[in-house]
């Protein structure tokens, strides 16, 4: 905290945006968001917040991961450095929780936000639990017969 706060009296931008990135992240230490969401919710321009995360991550602060090609959208990771896999098909590979911040503004269905119909339910299962098939569950699949192929059932008369 002692760090932090001479961080707020050299570059107060720089500790506020600090400050936001880590109210929003909650239990997990990193937060992806676009530079646009965060100049937003920071209260300033996007040139502003680009000098504040440069002087963060120059302080060691954050480490900044890319998500994309383009660069809009990143990872701000704080207290540890992101881990990387070994070489696999010539990619080295990070895989780590993120709280996740998105703007309605930057979205291109932003006006059926809220309306669409529910997403399909993914059942829950914990270590030790078994699926239990209830209700009346999805018809067989069933194809139709290849020509000349038909079953030749025997048929009972009464």
């Amino acid at each position: 905290m002692e760090r932090w706060s001479k961080l707020a009296v050299s570059n107060p931008r720089a500790a506020a945006v600090m400050m936001l990135m880590t109210s929003q992240m909650g239990r997990n230490n990193a937060l992806v968001a676009s530079q646009a969401t965060l100049a937003k919710m920071a209260g300033c321009g996007l040139n502003t917040l680009k000098r504040a995360l440069s002087v963060l991550r120059e302080g060691n602060w954050i480490e900044v991961r890319q998500i994309g090609p383009t660069g809009t959208a990143c990872a701000y990771i704080v207290n540890d450095r992101v881990a990387w896999s070994g070489n696999r098909d010539g990619i080295r590979y990070s895989l780590f929780s993120a709280a996740v911040l998105l703007s309605d503004d930057e979205q291109p269905d932003k006006t059926e936000i809220g309306a669409q119909p529910p997403l399909q339910a993914i059942p829950d299962l914990y270590p030790g639990e078994k699926q239990l098939p209830t209700g009346p569950g999805l018809p067989p699949p069933s194809q139709p017969s290849f020509d000349g192929m038909e079953p030749d059932l025997p048929a009972t008369e009464k």
